[in-house]
């Protein structure tokens, strides 16, 4: 049995960028940055960065570019995928990225609220969490929370 499987949570290194493809198609890229804290052999505290490229399709990428920007937290469920090109000077090029297949956004930044939650007088008891959103779904509105 083999399993290619990636589970980041990490925050938005900056807007998502929407594209659509000669079909048609939607495609969002954007990157991820998670963080890595440990104590050295000294007992002082170190952290790495490391950085992660995500490519979205269809209504994920449509929701991404909707709801991200820079700073947001995203939890991000896919798959590793590599691609090669050549470049224009004919040198081979691989990257490899995350390739989405469900989602889930974190609290937006600084508390922000979409016009019907600041309409609708909700505490924090009340509001409801945050569904996570599979690729292949069919989403009803009604179950979005905001």
């Amino acid at each position: 049995m083999n399993l290619n499987k990636v589970y980041i949570v990490g925050n938005c290194v900056d807007t998502p960028e929407m594209r659509t493809t000669q079909s048609g198609q939607q495609v969002a890229s954007l990157r991820v940055a998670t963080n890595r804290m440990w104590k050295d052999a000294q007992g002082t505290r170190q952290k790495a960065s490391e950085f992660h490229s995500v490519v979205l399709w269809g209504r994920l990428a449509e929701i991404a570019s909707q709801y991200l920007q820079k700073g947001s937290l995203v939890l991000i469920e896919g798959r590793l995928q590599t691609r090669s090109w050549e470049d224009s000077s004919g040198q081979k090029k691989y990257r490899t990225e995350i390739v989405a297949e469900a989602m889930q956004l974190g609290p937006r930044p600084g508390g922000a609220q979409t016009p019907q939650e600041s309409s609708s007088e909700k505490t924090s008891e009340d509001k409801e969490e945050i569904p996570v959103i599979e690729e292949n779904e069919d989403i009803d509105v009604k179950d979005i929370p905001f």
